[in-house]
């Protein structure tokens, strides 16, 4: 059982003390630590965080290694600061069974870069006909306690119904893919202004918010949990927020891109910005970063979509909806969140490890950086700034919107349980 010692750190952007990790533990935080026996990482300067949990990961395996496995996508979690992520459904075979969902999470085991977390499809095949092995899927290995067709959305009211109240049962919780399907049959991106000029098919801000106003009523209605994705327009905000302050039982997400990125940059027609839901306008760029800083929107999650290149270098209508985000998540989150005062570092350790790993009750991750919790922990560079360049990803797929972007933070060091997974921005 090794011991590191973490010299200097701002502990949530605090005073700098030390960590001291002994095994999987933190043994001790304090000033002036002893680092006797103890392999030293100099820390001065920079930001200690809580290893970050992502409730919405794309890992593509099985049935679209071409894209992403469970090894690359861990390995770029690893790269961006995650010691847990949340595996979605709509791989090949769906994770509908308990023997899909075992072997994702026998995946995550062995390779050990990160946690990896499967959640089982609400729906047989994502088709949302006929509920999936929900009770199944808790029970197995896997321990499922969230279920999604991410991708698709539930639209049936009923079967949205039963699958809010058969979790309720075990604490689970279903997570919404919230778009209408008849309202957005043929869209290409954000319905309004840019859309007309281009003349692409509208993906009207209706379609996500009526969604989520039903499935919150029904949430309250057999007094359930609820989880929006993606959540990615301003009038969704006051939906979410008026749920709330009715008592009901609604979490929501916001992803990194829609806190940075809006429409007008299709106007260049590259298909690395088609993504689901699509971007929005400056004025819910806006709203969602204010939600955030205010608790409406509870987390931040990256829907890191890996595709392949063929899937992306062609015309627009062609290309796949998607864009990977593990490696950049915090980066975006300090330029768009940190570095205009809308949060601080706790804030930013509240909304991307300790509530989604409440969400997901991703046991032992989370957790105070303070003695006896679990040393799963990330190390960030503030005051780095430099070009975003995919070639240098872990990631099987270089789907990127920052390409060339200038980005500040990088993520230096990153421990899961002690062991170290990422030194000096390199993997181990």
């Amino acid at each position: 059982m090794s011991k590191i010692l973490i010299r200097g750190a701002k502990i949530l952007g605090g005073e700098p003390q030390d960590v001291l990790i002994d095994g999987d533990t933190i043994a001790d935080v304090g000033v002036g630590l002893s680092g006797e026996g103890a392999e030293v990482v100099e820390a001065e300067g920079k930001v200690l965080l809580p290893g970050l949990v992502d409730l919405h990961t794309h890992l593509r395996e099985p049935g679209r290694e071409d894209s992403e496995t469970v090894l690359t996508g861990t390995r770029a979690a690893a790269s961006g600061g995650y010691t847990a992520v949340f595996a979605m459904a709509n791989t090949f075979p769906v994770a509908d069974t308990a023997g899909v969902v075992e072997q994702v999470y026998r995946l995550g085991q062995e390779h050990g870069y990160c946690d990896v977390q499967p959640i089982g499809a609400v729906t047989v095949g994502l088709e949302g006909r006929k509920l999936a092995e929900l009770g199944a899927m808790h029970e197995s290995a896997a321990g499922v306690t969230v279920f999604s067709d991410d991708g698709k959305c539930v639209d049936d009211a009923v079967i949205m119904r039963r699958a809010l109240e058969y979790v309720k049962a075990f604490g689970g919780v279903v997570a919404q893919h919230a778009q209408e399907p008849r309202l957005t049959e043929g869209a290409q991106m954000n319905e309004g202004v840019v859309s007309a000029e281009l003349g692409l098919g509208g993906w009207p801000a209706v379609a996500e918010e009526s969604i989520i106003a039903r499935d919150v009523l029904l949430a309250e209605h057999v007094g359930s949990r609820v989880h929006i994705c993606h959540l990615s327009t301003a009038g969704s905000v006051e939906i979410v927020r008026w749920a709330k302050s009715r008592g009901i039982d609604v979490t929501a997400e916001v992803t990194p891109h829609h806190l940075l990125l809006t429409d007008e940059l299709v106007r260049s027609y590259n298909p690395v910005f088609k993504v689901n839901p699509p971007l929005r306008t400056e004025r819910d760029v806006l709203a969602l970063r204010e939600a955030l800083a205010d608790g409406t929107i509870d987390i931040v999650a990256t829907d890191h979509a890996p595709h392949p290149h063929e899937d992306k270098d062609c015309e627009w209508a062609a290309a796949a909806m998607g864009m990977v985000g593990l490696e950049t998540a915090l980066s975006v989150v300090q330029e768009t969140m940190v570095d205009t005062g809308l949060l601080t570092w706790a804030g930013v350790a509240e909304r991307m490890s300790a509530k989604p790993a409440e969400i997901g009750q991703a046991h032992g991750h989370g957790r105070p950086v303070s003695a006896g919790e679990p040393a799963n922990l990330t190390l960030l560079d503030t005051e780095y700034r430099g070009s975003v360049d995919p070639a240098g990803f872990a990631s099987r797929s270089r789907n990127t919107p920052y390409e060339g972007r200038e980005l500040p933070g990088r993520v230096t060091h990153t421990w899961l349980r002690g062991k170290a997974t990422l030194v000096d921005g390199k993997l181990t």
